[in-house]
């Protein structure tokens, strides 16, 4: 991976492109360029044959110009970054920022590779190539370009929204959410999914600010001695759990058999995509190989918790492997060992 880092201190994940990659772009846009060339000197050949020698020398360096230098360096503009054979390949030229190019850059490639890549026939160009850390070439260099690759897999474990410390869990369960609009809850998900990319300073500075935005739309302060990033992933949670009910009572009414509407207990919060319950909501979930079992104790509570034999089981499949729910009569007791490791698992720890 790339090391680069953009101004707000967000290291870029780009992948660049290699030296054989970038050799079979360029074979691809070579051979469709000559042929292009190949075409269009036949044509002036023949509509230039009246003419005297010196004429037909300047109209012959006018297309190897336009047609082998020029129209590459069109291309790269127009598609920023993108050539057919970079399209083929799923390669792209981005700046060294990670931004799209401009004409100026692919002006300082196109006459670099000129040199680079015509006249010598790559082999500076793959010197280079193979010189560099990251793959560049001079044009590269002197443009402050980087090709890149674009179609990369899926990385397996990746995180998303980080899941809320276990003594957040269902405490803003009477928050008013309908006024917090669109825009800022994917705000808030862009942030929480990358704060941990972020300098530490920013990071602190950004969830300040969206956790004032939050706390201003739904009239309730952030509670004290609660980090903003921890009350954000709490919210976020919650809203969450409410999509997750309100889509449980629309299946159970429609399918036959189902359970009840009100089948959840009042107040309690149901786990959402990748979330982990407190002990005593009867509710439990988790996302991973084989789920994860809710069950901590919140601070300053008693080290064991029990859950009645009426609260309602909840099971249901979200994430990767399902989630799974179950509460018994005989309740579950939690040691107080489990909190540090469950608030390690979230990201969070509980307040001193």
């Amino acid at each position: 991976m790339s090391g680069l880092v953009t101004g707000d201190a967000v290291v870029l994940g780009l992948q660049p492109a290699r030296l054989p990659s970038r050799a079979l772009a360029l074979v691809i846009d070579l051979v469709v360029v000559g042929a292009a060339y190949l075409f269009i000197s036949i044509g002036l050949a023949v509509a230039t044959a009246s003419l005297d020698e010196a004429a037909v020398m300047a109209v012959s360096i006018a297309t190897f110009l336009l047609v082998l230098v020029g129209a590459p360096i069109a291309v790269e503009t127009l598609s920023h970054g993108r050539s057919l054979g970079k399209l083929a390949c799923g390669l792209r030229v981005v700046r060294d920022d990670g931004g799209p190019i401009r004409f100026r850059h692919a002006l300082v490639r196109g006459a670099v590779g000129m040199v680079e890549i015509l006249m010598t026939f790559g082999i500076i160009a793959c010197i280079a190539s193979l010189v560099s850390a990251r793959g560049r070439r001079i044009g590269d260099v002197f443009a402050g370009t980087l090709v890149v690759r674009e179609r990369v897999p899926a990385a397996r474990g990746a995180m998303g929204v980080p899941l809320p410390p276990p003594w957040l869990v269902g405490r803003f369960a009477q928050l008013d959410l309908s006024r917090v609009p669109d825009d800022l809850w994917l705000a808030i998900r862009q942030y929480l999914t990358r704060m941990r990319q972020l300098d530490r300073a920013v990071s602190w500075s950004m969830a300040q600010r969206l956790a004032e935005d939050l706390a201003a739309r739904t009239g309730a302060p952030v509670p004290e001695r609660v980090p903003p990033a921890a009350y954000l992933a709490a919210v976020v949670n919650e809203r969450q759990a409410r999509d997750a009910r309100r889509a449980f009572r629309a299946g159970g009414a429609a399918g036959p058999g189902g359970p009840a509407a009100g089948a959840e207990t009042a107040g309690a919060p149901v786990a959402g995509p990748g979330t982990a319950l407190a002990a005593g909501t009867g509710v439990g979930g988790g996302t991973g190989p084989a789920g994860v079992a809710a069950g901590w104790a919140a601070p300053g509570s008693a080290a064991g918790a029990q859950t009645g034999s009426t609260t309602p089981v909840v099971a249901g499949t979200t994430g990767t492997a399902g989630t799974a729910a179950s509460a018994g009569a005989a309740g579950a007791k939690v040691s107080d060992d489990e909190g540090p490791t469950a608030a390690a698992a979230t990201g969070f720890a509980p307040p001193a």
